[in-house]
């Protein structure tokens, strides 16, 4: 049976110690300088995740629910809809990432391990945005969906990768604050440009697909990764296989707890902003939501931007990563006391830039933390997608969960779920030992 020691070593000095990173390092320790410098990186991770996040923001905000709403307007069948819907795409997408993450770490070719991924995960996501933009049933527009986050998840786990791959612990911070930049301003940037779209459904399709394709394919040209042709190759079996998809929180208890904290977030979060249309239309009684839509994502970005460019180079400078994670949480908890108490849209505004300042914070230090708890070198992008269960199961379960809240207490029910979950997410964090 072959070794990692057996196996071909490159004779480039940088690609033996990038080959020898992947086979004995983990989240804690220092990758290999990046071939084009981290710099090049810092800049680049913003449109790459911009690319995506529009996507994440524009469809399930925006353009799949008005899409629904043409096909059936029916006020509670509408709801129904989109909860099925959206149930069983995130559910697809839940796998997909860990499964995409588990294929690029096992990737061999002169590309790395991560770019092959990411771009036919793009092409493929933009050909099925195409196909979504022509479906004319519920049927077609959720099969279109499935598709679509099935493709984008695997661009988007071998690129979540990028930064315990590429990146020093002493810049994972900036790094993570610059990701959650494309991230977020591609999410509400996303419900911006997707408004533009709200009477144009399949030119707003057809324009995010051929934007990140563009984007993507940029982004691998211009940060090349080491050549993974001669890292030994692990025999293939199912059962080890399907075994990876587990990490033990005995084994593993800070990966446990950050997972906990992500997910008690997230669920939280996107079960109230997950239905933001609707909230708008049928609890705020907001007669033109496009008309608004720009405005709201105007003012919660500028709470993310303000929180993320500060939030994750302090984290940096301090070397300390939970307290952020835990005021974040906190503060988004707080966000969402305002429509509660008061269902006005002056009240929806005062949440989405409070959350934005709280979500901002959490996006830019959580996945540097993640980053630093990851078991090994060799399976980083398995490990992430498994981590971005936590992101991605909310999205799986709140909006059928969310949808019955609405139905059986109206739209008010959902906010106190989402404060008691984003308190409970603050406090998962603090058992974390191995991160300050």
């Amino acid at each position: 049976m072959s070794t990692p020691s057996d196996a071909l070593q490159p004779a480039d000095p940088a690609d033996v110690e990038a080959l020898s990173f992947i086979e004995d390092a983990s989240g804690n320790q220092d990758p290999p300088p990046a071939i084009k410098g981290v710099r090049r990186l810092l800049g680049w991770i913003i449109p790459a995740n911009l690319a995506i996040f529009l996507i994440w923001g524009a469809v399930p905000g925006i353009l799949l629910p008005q899409q629904i709403t043409l096909l059936d307007p029916d006020p509670v069948r509408k709801v129904a809809n989109l909860a099925v819907i959206m149930t069983i795409s995130a559910f697809a997408a839940m796998l997909a990432q860990p499964i995409a993450g588990q294929i690029s770490d096992r990737t061999r070719s002169k590309y790395g391990r991560r770019a092959p991924w990411m771009f036919l995960g793009a092409l493929a996501g933009a050909l099925s945005l195409v196909g979504l933009a022509f479906a004319n049933s519920l049927v077609g527009v959720a099969i279109g969906w499935v598709l679509v986050q099935v493709c984008y998840n695997f661009a988007q786990g071998p690129l979540s990768a990028i930064m315990p791959d590429r990146v020093p612990l002493s810049r994972r911070g900036t790094f993570a604050a610059l990701s959650g930049i494309g991230l977020m301003v591609g999410a509400l940037g996303g419900q911006i440009i997707g408004s533009l779209f709200f009477n144009s459904i399949a030119v707003g399709y057809i324009f995010f697909a051929v934007f990140s394709v563009v984007m993507l394919t940029l982004f691998i040209i211009f940060n090349p990764d080491y050549p993974s042709t001669d890292l030994a190759r692990e025999p293939f079996k199912l059962g080890d296989f399907l075994r990876t998809f587990w990490v033990s929180p005995r084994q593993h208890p800070d990966f446990f707890w950050a997972f906990t904290g992500r997910l008690l977030l997230y669920t939280g979060y996107f079960a109230v902003i997950g239905y933001q249309l609707f909230i708008l239309t049928d609890y705020l009684h907001v007669e033109k939501p496009e008309t608004v839509i720009p405005l709201i994502g105007i003012i919660s970005l500028a709470g993310i931007l303000l929180a993320t460019v500060v939030s994750g180079p302090l984290s940096d400078k301090l070397g300390r990563r939970k307290i952020f994670v835990f005021i974040s949480s906190i503060v988004t908890g707080i966000a969402l006391i305002f429509p509660w108490v008061s269902p006005t849209l002056g009240s929806w505004m005062i949440m989405t830039f409070i959350a934005g300042l709280g979500f901002g914070m959490f996006q830019a230090v959580d996945t540097a933390l993640m980053s630093e708890v990851l078991p090994s070198a060799k399976s980083f992008a398995k490990d992430l997608g498994v981590v971005n269960i936590a992101a991605t199961l909310p999205q799986t379960l709140a909006p059928g969960v969310a949808g019955a809240i609405v139905l059986t207490f109206g739209y008010a029910g959902l906010f106190p779920i989402g404060i008691v979950l984003s308190v409970l997410g603050a406090f998962a964090v603090w058992p974390i030992k191995a991160v300050r």
